[in-house]
């Protein structure tokens, strides 16, 4: 394996600054349902298991088709996600599985349909997702799912520890700077709650985008 290109320091600095503010830190509560959205990060599907096993919800329900950094695997990230909660012992009969989903907003549409279809009721859930998704999912839900109360988790991972095989510092620096501009975006055409943004967030993300972290940007 090639071994892992570490960023300049100042790059390492403002990619933390954006990676703390993608993760919001809020503890998952006891929920109706697990909602796990898709992801070429199999440790998400791991948290996911985890957090089935405290007792906090009594559904599992994985979400997602395949995507740009997933076409080459052999099944949906959902159904790969489901193999992992499987082999946690997660019993087969608490998970669900919506495998066509390709973006964020079709995560909520599908899995809302998917819930109805099997006459599941949802008040409160957690979402679980890669760290430094967090924050623009939720946004999204605040939207598109209004009706409900979301809780957001992920791997409790810091940058370095996530940074790992695949999962280059600079492909996670891209993701990152990428998820930041749809924040923005996103609210203003509508699909996404407005955040709040940090002057030294801001300032992050352009000298990120500066340096050529620029390949996930919409």
């Amino acid at each position: 394996m090639k071994p892992l290109e570490i960023p300049t320091t100042d790059i390492i600095r403002a990619a933390e600054t954006l990676w703390n503010y993608h993760r919001l830190g809020a503890p998952p509560q006891p929920s109706d349902a697990i909602l796990v959205f898709g992801s070429n990060d199999l440790r998400v599907a791991e948290h996911a298991a985890a957090l089935f096993h405290r007792n906090l919800a009594p559904w599992l329900l994985f979400s997602g088709a395949r995507g740009r950094m997933t076409e080459h695997w052999k099944v949906t990230e959902a159904e790969a996600m489901a193999q992992v909660a499987r082999s946690l012992k997660v019993p087969a009969d608490r998970i669900l599985i919506e495998n066509e989903a390709t973006n964020t907003g079709q995560n909520i549409q599908f899995a809302r349909q998917t819930l109805t279809r099997n006459n599941i009721a949802i008040h409160r859930a957690i979402v679980v997702q890669k760290p430094y998704m967090e924050r623009r999912t939720i946004a999204a839900l605040d939207v598109q799912w209004p009706d409900a109360t979301f809780t957001a988790s992920s791997p409790p991972l810091t940058l370095a520890e996530y940074c790992t095989g695949d999962l280059t510092y600079q492909l996670v620096i891209d993701a990152m700077v990428g998820d930041f501009q749809r924040i923005i975006d996103y609210h203003h055409l509508g699909f996404s709650s407005k955040q709040p943004i940090p002057e030294p967030v801001m300032e992050a993300s352009r000298f990120l985008i500066a340096k050529g972290h620029t390949s996930q940007l919409p």
